[in-house]
């Protein structure tokens, strides 16, 4: 099984992702964690990507795109994968779905976690007011920017997976365990589990 899982900052996107990779014994696959991964290795290609994150800018997508490729052929994928928030741009999945096809993968479920905004804001401030160590990007500025270029670059993203009848959207004003019972049932009526 085959999953994207898009949502807000702060949706619960990792929270849900977590669920669904111990449920369905997927593999997560981040952009991230592949970058530190390719850093460490000390290649070529991984003094390339230190440098640009050493810099602050963004590695391209022509480097996200051979390690995702890269990544699709191992096969700790056998019972499938799931992508959390990612693509984040319309380039993106576009490229991507032809690395699934090229690599004859079927992409199951695109998820989005959808949540109003401005109770959005507000839980994010009240989670920084009670935690006693805050995430960096839990400050309601930090959060107002980063809901920006969301709705400014990934919104799009979600009519591609709408117009191609893969997107479900889930209400995400719920509990956690209401969240994940409402993506546990749709995978559940579309997708055969032991």
């Amino acid at each position: 099984m085959n999953i994207i899982l898009f949502g807000a900052p702060g949706a619960g996107k990792g929270t849900q992702a977590n669920f669904l990779i111990k449920e369905f014994d997927l593999i997560q696959i981040s952009t991230g964690d592949m970058l530190r991964d390719i850093v460490k290795c000390k290649t070529e290609l991984g003094k390339k990507v230190e440098k640009i994150m050493a810099n602050g800018d963004l590695v391209s997508d022509d480097i996200i795109f051979s390690l995702i490729s890269n990544r699709l052929n191992n096969k700790d994928i056998k019972n499938g994968f799931i992508f959390d928030g990612f693509p984040r741009n319309l380039k993106q999945a576009k490229k991507l779905d032809e690395i699934i096809n090229d690599n004859n993968i079927h992409l199951d479920f695109v998820f989005h976690i959808d949540v109003d905004e401005e109770i959005l804001t507000s839980r994010i401030e009240n989670r920084a007011k009670y935690e006693i160590t805050t995430r960096k990007d839990d400050t309601s500025a930090v959060l107002i920017e980063r809901l920006k270029v969301y709705n400014r670059e990934t919104k799009p993203v979600l009519d591609y997976y709408s117009d191609k009848k893969i997107l479900n959207v889930i209400d995400g004003m719920g509990t956690i365990d209401e969240v994940s019972s409402s993506i546990f049932r749709i995978i559940k009526n579309d997708f055969k589990v032991d």
